[in-house]
């Protein structure tokens, strides 16, 4: 009986462009444009002036699982990586199909919130009012579907340029506050806290700047078109961390010196509140653009990370064998970067997704936890590949504890509404699942 990946091999496949610097900044593009030009703020109504710490916490439980990411990656450099690792380790399709379509998931409802926020200020630094923001935002998506579909070098490109805009807005950001750096206790509490004292103030705080750091799990999902995956994957995944972690402690020392942390909590924008106070004489549209920038790379990104999810899973027979064809001279998975376009245009349409977002954020959590345990199976497992880049059995408990602590932390706060949502999502694959049962090939 011939395999999906017997009948892949005879048709094109997916180009190998992609070196460490490039990944580096692939990686690093997700994780500035998750959130940290709006999350600083929230983050510092949470811990003070030690939001900073709180930022360090993150980094460590972030590292945790980007390593197993890493080590993942260069056992098994596949396109829908974590789908892919989870089979491996659990043979269990339907777990696997649930990991795999709860990050597609999480990256549609990405892409459709981004479509939205570039709409609006798209319309808001040209004046195109005139024009409905749907159409706007439909505009975004058709022109992120040709860049994706175009070539990973194309996107790849893209997305460097784009990354580059990014850091470069903290940059500003951080240079134009240098001078207030030192001005203020760096260990300071909102006064309301005071009696949980700093250490608890800060872990709580830390929940919040985890999700700074997602982003690094995409890096995994073009192992196919890297060359020498198996050290480009490590080395890109965690530069990407680290400067990511540079960046988000300086801004955070930087903007809770220029702007007290409960006004900054309350900016709409932190970032430009924080460089109108910095530097008045500073041109806000410059801002504004560096955040179209940053929204067009996430959803971008997201992008790319949904199409190879769903090529992956149908070269593990998760999904139809049409969503691994690959075209000929784009050598991109056409029909699958296709298919996401119809399911995003009704969700471009549709009204506020925020909740959707934060439901797919808990699925990323439970992902999160599977992975990091496929990673201690195949460690554990006689005669199972090694990577170039391996690590401790203790490590991925650690990174699997850490996102389920996290993820209790996040179920117990006052919103229902996610958890509820994230719940209806994971029937709802269960159902497509129990609809669809996939044939899922055996995996040596």
């Amino acid at each position: 009986m011939t395999s999906v990946e017997d009948t892949r091999e005879a048709r094109p496949t997916l180009a190998r462009t992609i070196g460490p610097f490039q990944l580096a900044l692939y990686a690093l593009g997700s994780m500035l444009g998750s959130g940290i030009y709006g999350l600083i703020g929230k983050a510092a109504g949470q811990a003070g002036t030690a939001v900073w710490l709180s930022f360090v916490v993150a980094l460590v439980a972030a590292l945790l699982t980007a390593l197993s990411y890493a080590s993942l990656g260069s056992r098994h450099p596949r396109a829908g990586g974590a789908a892919y690792a989870t089979q491996r380790a659990f043979r269990t399709p339907i777990l696997s199909f649930t990991v795999g379509l709860a990050l597609v998931c999480s990256g549609l409802t990405s892409i459709a919130t981004q479509s939205k926020i570039f709409a609006a200020n798209f319309a808001d630094l040209t004046g195109m009012e005139v024009l409905p923001l749907p159409l706007i935002a439909i505009g975004f998506l058709l022109i992120m579907t040709g860049i994706v579909f175009r070539g990973i070098r194309e996107s790849m490109w893209v997305n460097v340029v784009s990354t580059i805009i990014e850091a470069t807005g903290l940059l500003i950001v951080i240079t134009a506050g240098a001078s207030y750096v030192g001005s203020v206790s760096y260990l300071e509490i909102p006064p309301e806290k005071a009696d949980i004292g700093l250490a608890v103030v800060v872990l709580q705080a830390s929940v919040l700047t985890f999700f700074a750091f997602i982003g690094f799990e995409d890096a995994i999902n073009v192992g196919e078109e890297c060359r020498d995956p198996q050290t480009t994957i490590p080395i890109g995944l965690m530069a990407a961390t680290v400067m990511a972690a540079v960046l988000y402690i300086a801004t955070a020392i930087t903007s809770v010196s220029v702007v007290p942390p409960a006004e900054l909590a309350q900016a709409p924008s932190p970032l430009t509140e924080v460089m109108s106070r910095a530097a008045p004489g500073f041109p806000a549209w410059v801002m504004t653009c560096i955040a179209l920038f940053s929204v067009g790379n996430s959803a971008l990104i997201n992008y790319i990370t949904a199409s190879r999810l769903l090529y992956g899973m149908s070269a593990q027979g998760l999904l139809p064998e049409a969503f691994g064809a690959v075209h000929e001279k784009r050598r991109t998975p056409h029909y699958a970067i296709l298919a996401l376009l119809f399911i995003l245009l009704p969700l471009a349409l549709l009204g506020s997704i925020g909740d959707l977002a934060s439901a797919t954020v808990l699925l990323l959590m439970l992902v999160f936890i599977v992975v990091n345990a496929s990673l201690f199976v195949l460690i554990r497992r006689p005669g199972e590949v090694k990577g170039k880049f391996e690590v401790p059995q203790a490590l991925p408990l650690l990174g699997a504890g850490v996102c389920f602590g996290l993820l209790v932390t996040r179920l117990m706060s006052s919103d229902w509404v996610a958890p509820a949502l994230a719940g209806a999502l994971i029937a709802g694959i269960l159902i497509i699942y129990a609809i669809y049962r996939p044939d899922a090939q055996e995996i040596d």
